[in-house]
């Protein structure tokens, strides 16, 4: 850790009441872990153990080599559909040597600089990943409410009374926290039929050990793993970077995403040497540590994974006992938290371009519709692109005056706005070679003072409008271009043609 990490851990752990608020939000995002990861380790095809194992072991490594205090990095969905295939094609040792392989791929885009691609994303396209993820997290605990016994309903009810009310009256301990435990009380005591954490499958017994993936060394295997390592190092450090830039924004803090992002990659590789499937950031438990439990150090992340591992080696007969009941109305109350209702309500989309909406909308239905936040993001980030050029396309104007000068009829054409390839394709139509070569004109003067000159395809556009001009016998005189406009007219004027 940095020095001034390191001075931000001590300082928790010098203070009870600090510390206490750490572990209690780390013992929750334990408790809420261990269902989702052997879920996902079932979306994988592989062994609960090793879905939990890779939970423990993400979150434990990114606590020290991560960037972003307080964010919970473990198995998770995305990743597991990512690399599903490859272990029904070929077996747990190649996925295990893709997750490694991904983690190396994760520190190789961390060094190019992948995370200045961030700045690209716009706030709609934000918005829409964080509404998505809050309907995915709800969808995931639908097969938890269909076809179950009825008394599901009203612990869940229950569960949610308790998580919404109880911070009114005290925050001394995390409500999702009392709501698991009130619940798994109430459930042993009465005895009562539900369907419990050890009915998702089997808890592990014993550590996890080092794991050496028996795969050929071979140009072969790497060209059978690349695609599936590069997809899960995409979307890992996509969906780690937008978590962490959604707790920036809700703990009004800034992150080294950079650190965050070969911190994901170091916590795979430890973490498919210790026999895991890899992972990254979790949006629902980081939410949970975050804005449910209050915490704000590497503590309560750290503690996470060492509760998670104590909690299923040496008490899980206790574990297995809590009801999903309760852990589905802590998801659930997760999701709303996470939910931006502002950007739904009535008066927002009011005052909010239609365009920004739309945007939004077409990442939530991307996102919702193929369970890929990479996908769901990448498709946002082109509408919003697409809409930005077509919006920008019509800022481009050409006013035409004719005025006398020393004797001379001068045609001058003022183009105002910046011109790019979207703008300036309708540039050629704007002028008026014919009349301009009618012996009442004597001079065509184009003003750029008030425009900038941005691709190759603006210099092809000029290049077609000088040479109509010529063929109508007129030279055309270029002014008021800028020093940038000027270099790259000079570079590629007459020879963006396939005959130049």
């Amino acid at each position: 850790m940095k020095p001034e990490q390191l001075q931000s851990v001590r300082a928790t752990l010098r203070s009870p009441r600090r510390l206490k608020t750490e572990a209690l939000a780390g013992l929750v995002v334990a408790l809420a872990l261990i269902p989702e990861a052997i879920a996902f380790s079932v979306i994988a095809g592989v062994d609960p153990r090793i879905g939990l194992f890779a939970s423990f072991t993400m979150a434990v490594t990114i606590a020290f080599v991560g960037g972003r205090p307080a964010m919970i990095s473990a198995a998770t969905g995305a990743v597991a559909l990512v690399i599903a295939p490859l272990m029904r094609s070929h077996g747990l040792d190649y996925l295990i040597a893709g997750v490694i392989l991904a983690g190396v791929f994760q520190i190789l885009l961390a060094l190019l600089g992948v995370t200045k691609l961030m700045r690209f994303i716009p706030r709609s396209v934000m918005v829409g990943f964080v509404n998505a993820l809050a309907i995915l997290v709800f969808m995931a605990q639908l097969p938890e409410l269909i076809n179950v016994p009825w008394l599901v309903y009203p612990l869940v009810a229950v569960g949610l009374v308790i998580v919404v009310a109880l911070p009114r009256l005290t925050t001394a301990v995390p409500s999702p926290l009392v709501a698991i435990v009130a619940l798994t009380l109430f459930a042993v005591l009465a005895n009562i039929d539900v369907p419990a954490v050890r009915d998702k499958g089997q808890l592990p017994e014993s550590l996890p050990a080092l794991f050496i993936p028996n795969v050929p060394l071979t140009l072969e295997t790497f060209q059978i793993l690349a695609p599936f390592a590069l997809s899960m190092a995409l979307v890992g450090l996509l969906e780690s970077l937008m978590t962490a830039k959604l707790v920036d924004d809700i703990t009004d803090t800034r992150s080294n995403k950079t650190r965050e992002s070969w911190g994901q990659g170091v916590a795979n590789i430890v973490t498919g040497f210790l026999g895991g499937m890899g992972g990254c950031a979790v949006i629902g438990q980081t939410m949970i540590n975050v804005k449910g439990s209050g915490a704000r150090s590497r503590v309560s992340t750290f503690l996470a994974g060492v509760f998670l591992l104590v909690l299923v080696v040496t008490l899980g007969g206790i574990v297995g006992l809590i009801p999903m009941a309760a852990l589905v109305a802590v998801m659930i109350f997760v999701s709303a938290i996470t939910f931006d209702w502002h950007s739904i309500a009535p008066k927002t989309l009011k005052r909010m371009p239609k365009s920004e909406t739309a945007v939004m909308l077409i990442t939530v239905g991307t996102v919702v519709a193929t369970h890929n936040l990479a996908i769901g993001v990448g498709v946002g980030v082109l509408a919003a692109m697409a809409m930005f050029a077509r919006r920008v396309a019509h800022f481009a104007t050409v006013e035409r005056t004719e005025i006398e000068l020393n004797g001379d009829t001068v045609a001058t054409y003022t183009v105002d706005g910046e011109l790019f390839f979207a703008s300036s394709n309708d540039l050629y139509t704007q002028f008026e070679y014919a009349r301009d070569a009618a012996p009442t004109v004597d001079r065509v003067i184009i003003d750029f003072h008030a425009s900038h000159l941005w691709d190759a395809s603006t210099i092809a556009v000029l290049d077609a409008v000088t040479e109509k001009y010529r063929r109508h016998g007129r030279e055309v005189e270029l002014i008021g271009l800028n020093s940038a406009s000027t270099q790259m007219r000079e570079r590629l004027t007459g020879k963006l043609n396939a005959a130049d």
